[in-house]
């Protein structure tokens, strides 16, 4: 039996791991494996022991390449490619309603629709010799699904130049154009993702659901709509008992312990 082409675990810290496990074809966002990865994001949204999830690959050069491109020429019918590329619309609507935080791991190269998937975590970690890009124009496809990503993540005019020139962007060039926040050498990747993905997973469960789902919704309300949204839910986040174990914690110089209500 083939090795699943996604792979996903929880630790002891409550870090959630989903892994690109498809490196014969350098994790080319097939059918296959973006069901598996769909799959993963619904288990973790549901698992109460994961409190934060990185997203990282089992290929040592590649996060992914992007969309497989033997399906732009296959046989199928138009109507279900269309219907397949849903796909990708349920990945990025995932990672953005996790209700917990998401960080990406990458290593080496982040092309196509993989940047996509890497633009929606909340969270970039790159090694230093990653880069990233959308080649789609060079092979006459362009990234339509991606897009509305790359807008909310980089200024205009660099999102411009990546999509009309298809050039890629080294981890520097990627931290400059805030693509990343922060490149670290190949060899402590692991540990700076571990470092922070502990901290994130060290966090209130229920004041970090309610703050990710107010970052989401607020992010395309009119200022007056979104500044309404949020006092009321800061209201809500000030029902909880975790901001008063928080607070508490604090005055009494002591580690909080989270009651997840």
């Amino acid at each position: 039996m083939p090795d699943p082409k996604v792979l996903s675990d929880v630790d002891d810290a409550g870090v959630a791991s989903i892994t690109l496990n498809d490196p014969e074809t350098r994790n080319a966002l097939s059918v296959e494996l973006l069901d598996g990865l769909n799959e993963s994001l619904s288990r973790a949204r549901a698992d109460e022991r994961a409190r934060c999830v990185v997203l990282r690959s089992s290929h040592e050069r590649t996060f992914s390449s992007g969309a497989n491109l033997a399906g732009f020429a296959g046989d199928e019918a138009l109507v279900h490619k269309h219907f397949g590329s849903e796909r990708f619309v349920g990945v990025f609507r995932q990672i953005g309603e996790l209700g917990k935080p998401t960080l990406c791991a990458a290593r080496g190269h982040v092309l196509a629709g993989a940047l996509g998937i890497t633009l929606a975590c909340d969270l970039i970690l790159a090694g230093e010799s990653a880069s990233f890009g959308t080649p789609e124009i060079n092979v006459g496809a362009f990234p339509f699904m991606i897009m509305a990503l790359i807008y909310r993540n980089v200024p205009r005019k660099k999102a411009n130049e990546m999509l009309l020139l298809g050039e890629r962007l080294d981890a520097r060039e990627a931290l400059a154009a805030g693509i990343v926040n922060r490149v670290v050498p190949d060899g402590e990747l692991d540990a700076a993702v571990a470092d922070w993905a502990t901290r994130l997973a060290g966090k209130s469960p229920v004041i970090m659901r309610l703050g990710k789902e107010a970052m989401r919704r607020q992010l395309d309300m009119p200022l007056d709509d979104a500044l309404d949204y949020l006092r009321a839910q800061l209201t809500l986040a000030m029902s909880t008992q975790d901001i008063v174990e928080g607070v508490s914690a604090f005055f009494e110089k002591r580690e909080p312990v989270w009651k997840g209500a």
